[in-house]
């Protein structure tokens, strides 16, 4: 993982060790791309809001960046206020996958086959807990699966509407 010079509007993609400046609308990877991903996750990404169509282009740009085009994004549904079935990010068409099945993760597909898995930290997680959460959710050992991250570091508070 690298860290990348951004504006403070986008996601910033931290190193191995997690920061206490983690604040939300960073995303934070363990960019493996080999096919011997031991863990069940592959990062976390924690927005500042449920607002879809603010908080993806950002995170979008900067994933792009480390892995290359990123084609869809697959979404919990009930986990935003609204979603689009696709979004254009840097000139380019993202198609947008919605599934009501709350497993707390976001999907991301690089090319034919390639899908990362984030943690998806509730935007109005407390610091310390959403912390908790990311640092466990990128460890390269963890096979717990999201909801229970979220359950046990104190980060599961309930989607609320904005």
């Amino acid at each position: 993982m690298t860290d990348c010079d951004t504006p403070d509007h986008l996601p910033r993609l931290l190193p191995d060790a997690v920061h206490r400046s983690v604040k939300p609308g960073t995303a934070l990877l363990r960019l493996e791309t080999t096919h011997a991903r031991e863990g069940i996750l592959d990062g976390a990404w924690w927005p500042r809001s449920r607002d879809i169509g603010a908080e993806l282009p950002s995170l979008i740009s900067a994933l792009t960046e480390h892995l290359g085009p990123v084609t869809r994004v697959g979404l919990d549904g009930s986990a935003w206020d609204e979603l689009p079935t696709r979004v254009m990010v840097d000139d380019r068409v993202v198609h947008i996958d919605s599934f009501p099945v709350g497993d707390d993760t976001v999907l991301i597909t690089r090319g034919e086959g390639d899908l990362f898995s984030l943690l998806l930290v509730p935007p109005d997680t407390s610091p310390d807990a959403a912390r908790a959460a990311m640092a466990r959710a990128v460890r390269a050992e963890n096979v717990t699966e999201a909801r229970q991250i979220l359950i046990e570091t104190g980060s599961d508070t309930p989607p609320t509407p904005a």
